[in-house]
C-alpha cells in the first residue's frame, strides 16, 4: 500500500451506511458495489476504503489505525476516542433524548436514582454527571425502546428520529434534548496536516454546496439589473455577461434550491425573463 493512500473508515451497514457512499460517490470516490465487501481499494484518488461498524468508526480512527472516517456525531461522542469532528455531512440527522411512560418524569432531575437503560452509556454518563444526578445505568446493544415493559428500566435514553418506534412502545420523549447528531467526518485529535485530508474535505464541500444550490440563469433590462442582483446576490456576486442587444445583460447566480421558486417569482415580477434552473453536481468555494 502506498504511504500517501488515505485510509477512509466508511459504515457497512445502518442508517449511515448508504448515504455515506452517496456522498462519497458525488465526490469522485469509487464505492463497493458488494455488501459483503470489506476492503475497497481506489487507486485512480489514491484512497483505500475500510467498511466498519459505525460505533468503532472513532476508535480506529482515534488510534490512528485509520486516517479519517465517517460515523454519527453521538457515536464519536460515546466513544470518547481521541478524535475530533472536522467536517459535519447534513444526514442521518437525530436528537438524544429521554423517554418514559406518561407522567414519569418532565426533565433530568427527577432521574435522581431511577434505571436509565441506553446504548449511549457514555454520552449519558457525562450528561448526568453535568445536571448532578445519580442514576443506575443500563447499558444495552440495542431495542432500548422495551426495557421499561420489560421491566429493566423505568425510562430510556435513546436516538430519535421521527420517534415512531417510541410511540409504539407507550413511551413519549420529555425534558431538553441530551444532544443532536448528524453524520460527520472524525479524524485523530491532534493529526498533523495532511493535503489527501484537505482534498476529501474539499470534494465533500464540494457535495454539500451542490446538494443546497441550483445555479439561475436569466436575462434582464440592464437598468433593473441592481435591484435583480439585490434579489439574488450569490455567494459572492452574480456573474453579469453582455447580450445582443444593449439594453439586456445575461446573468448566472447561485441560489438555495430551498428558495428557488420565490427568487424566479421574484426575478419574473422585477422583468428578468428566461429564467433557468439547472442542478449543480459538484464544485469548489
Amino acid at each position: 500500500m502506498p504511504a500517501s493512500q488515505l485510509r477512509i473508515a466508511v459504515p457497512n451497514k445502518g442508517a449511515l451506511s448508504e448515504a455515506a457512499s452517496a456522498m462519497l460517490r458525488e465526490a469522485g470516490y469509487n464505492q463497493r458495489r458488494d455488501a459483503k465487501e470489506l476492503i475497497l481499494d481506489d487507486p485512480d484518488n489514491s484512497a483505500q476504503f475500510v467498511f466498519l461498524r459505525p460505533r468503532d468508526i472513532a476508535l480506529y480512527v482515534g488510534s490512528g489505525t485509520l486516517d479519517v472516517g465517517i460515523t454519527g456525531r453521538d457515536l464519536l461522542l460515546d466513544s470518547r476516542a481521541p478524535a475530533d469532528e472536522i467536517l459535519p455531512l447534513g444526514f442521518a440527522r437525530s436528537t438524544f433524548r429521554f423517554a418514559g411512560r406518561p407522567g414519569v418524569a418532565s426533565s433530568v432531575a427527577d432521574l435522581q436514582g431511577r434505571r436509565i437503560a441506553t446504548s449511549y452509556s457514555g454520552l449519558l454518563g457525562k450528561h448526568l454527571a453535568e445536571h448532578g444526578v445519580t442514576a443506575d445505568v443500563v447499558h444495552l446493544d440495542g431495542a432500548v425502546e422495551t426495557a421499561v415493559a420489560l421491566g429493566i428500566a423505568d425510562v430510556i435514553a435513546d436516538v430519535v428520529e421521527t420517534g415512531t418506534t417510541l410511540r409504539a412502545a407507550g413511551l413519549e420523549v420529555f425534558g431538553e434534548a441530551i444532544m443532536r447528531s448528524e453524520a460527520t467526518l472524525v479524524r485523530r485529535a491532534g493529526a498533523p496536516a495532511d493535503p489527501a485530508v484537505d482534498v476529501l474535505v474539499r470534494r465533500l464541500q464540494g457535495v454539500l454546496v451542490a446538494r443546497q444550490y441550483v445555479m439561475v440563469d436569466y436575462d434582464c433590462p440592464r437598468d433593473i439589473v441592481e435591484r435583480a442582483c439585490a434579489v439574488a446576490p450569490g455567494l459572492e456576486s452574480p456573474t453579469v455577461s453582455p447580450t445582443a442587444n444593449p439594453d439586456w445583460v445575461a446573468v448566472r447566480v447561485m441560489v438555495r434550491k430551498a428558495a428557488t421558486n420565490q427568487v424566479m417569482d421574484e426575478l419574473y415580477d422585477l422583468g428578468a425573463r428566461a429564467i433557468l434552473v439547472t442542478s449543480i453536481h459538484a464544485c469548489r468555494l
